[in-house]
């Protein structure tokens, strides 16, 4: 039992509901239980390859049924973001259709002439073109702003070098470093709890990484919870200066306190 009544949940997608592309097991049932109880949710994700869309099409492949809306991303964070910073303003923008289609939707042009933001997102083939493009932007005054920090994505071959790095190949040719604003800014988390009109003291985080998920949910004021699902494995947990407000074997186990 919590030492709060949790009303609203938010939770990680990679490492708790799914594991290369396949549902972890007690997934679908936890959230079949959170629908069915009328529960406020957010699936979050740092990943902005992928629209909501696509992310829920995905999802419900694995045997996870969630409406679009229920997917948080790092890019639609970012564009609420930038449409709170400056509504109606420009950026360039390096990455895919998560990313491009989320500044669309929010009011943004696109554009390499002079723009507002520079907004760095993942993608599976970084031009050497878009990056020298995005560093002369950066140096003519774009202020530069990055969906996520990680430094390298899965892939089926091995690790991919992400937005973190390639964002510290901008910084290291302008001098500019980015604000990220994914995992682990807890930005991310509040602009999800207000898009359930959620408050933290009623919410949980479930998360497989201490790094992102636990520390995030911590400074949002969450209650946490970290799974042995994913990239953490327990005597890991004791080397951060922080802990999760409890550690569990997976998904599963949360199905009843929902």
């Amino acid at each position: 039992m919590t030492h709060r009544t949790i009303e609203s949940w938010l939770t990680d997608m990679d490492g708790v509901l799914v594991h290369e592309g396949h549902a972890i097991p007690g997934a679908p049932e936890f959230v079949r239980a959170l629908r069915d109880k009328g529960r406020p949710f957010l699936i979050l994700t740092n990943n902005s390859i992928f629209t909501a869309r696509d992310l829920r099409a995905r999802l419900a492949t694995s045997g996870i049924e969630v409406p679009e809306e229920a997917i948080w991303t790092s890019a639609l964070a970012t564009a609420q973001f930038l449409h709170d910073q400056i509504p109606g303003g420009s950026a360039y923008a390096v990455g895919e259709a998560g990313l491009t289609t989320a500044l669309y939707e929010a009011g943004y042009t696109l554009t390499e002439s002079d723009p507002d933001y520079v907004v760095l997102g993942e993608t599976r083939t970084y031009s050497f073109e878009a990056i020298t493009k995005a560093i002369r932007l950066v140096l003519g005054g774009a202020r530069f702003i990055c969906t996520n920090p990680d430094t390298t994505g899965p892939s089926q071959e091995g690790p991919l070098p992400a937005t973190g790095a390639v964002a510290a190949m901008i910084t290291s040719a302008t001098g500019r470093k980015p604000y990220f604003v994914g995992k682990p800014n807890p930005m991310m988390f509040r602009s999800a709890l207000n898009r359930i009109d959620a408050h933290s003291e009623k919410t949980a985080m479930i998360g497989d990484r201490m790094d992102t998920d636990v520390v995030a949910g911590i400074e949002a004021g969450l209650y946490t919870y970290l799974v042995m699902t994913g990239s953490t494995r327990m005597s890991e947990v004791d080397r951060f200066p922080f802990r999760p407000s409890k550690v569990v074997d997976s998904v599963a186990d949360l199905v009843d306190l929902v």
